[in-house]
């Protein structure tokens, strides 16, 4: 695991909860995902494509998801708000975005955001893209950042292409 891959995707969620939500965050120790078992209630989802393939993840737990949507938008919202999915949209999309710029030598582009609601979804991974989890803790609840990609290219200094699994949180 490299973590030139997984460091950009740490350093975006935390910049993106500090300055967006004014939130600091504390993230647990990673670990690679091992099967499909899951237990968020809410996923924003972001497609990475290019040089490196894969997904990016936010999951909540629906408690940490609303009151996450709602410091982000800056009212009070419930799930069935008409911007709730939207709002966690953007922040997997500002995440995503984040890390996309610092992924130093590959050029990467990152998908429009979808948002699954229903109580303890899967997000089927890859066999060939496992996913790091980042877990994280904020005042606004627990939630997750999961990331799978594979680096197709690497940098000029780097040595083959292999897969990488990395996370942001």
């Amino acid at each position: 695991m490299d973590v030139r891959y997984i460091n950009p995707f740490i350093q975006s969620v935390n910049n993106v909860f500090s300055t967006m939500l004014a939130t600091d965050i504390l993230i647990s120790k990673p670990f690679v995902k091992t099967d499909d078992r899951q237990t968020a209630d809410v996923s924003a989802v972001i497609g990475l494509s290019g040089d490196a393939v894969g997904s990016v993840a936010l999951c909540f737990p629906m408690g940490s998801a609303v009151k996450t949507a709602g410091k982000f938008a800056g009212i009070e919202m419930t799930q069935d708000h008409e911007d709730f999915a939207d709002a966690l949209g953007e922040l997997a999309n500002m995440i995503a975005g984040g890390a996309k710029a610092k992924l130093e030598g590959l050029n990467v582009s990152v998908s429009l955001p979808n948002v699954v609601v229903g109580k303890n979804h899967v997000l089927s991974q890859s066999k060939q893209s496992p996913r790091l989890v980042l877990p994280c803790d904020s005042p606004l609840g627990r939630f997750a950042v999961e990331v799978g990609m594979v680096v197709k290219k690497q940098s000029a200094n780097a040595g083959a292409p292999k897969a990488a699994v990395s996370a942001g949180v």
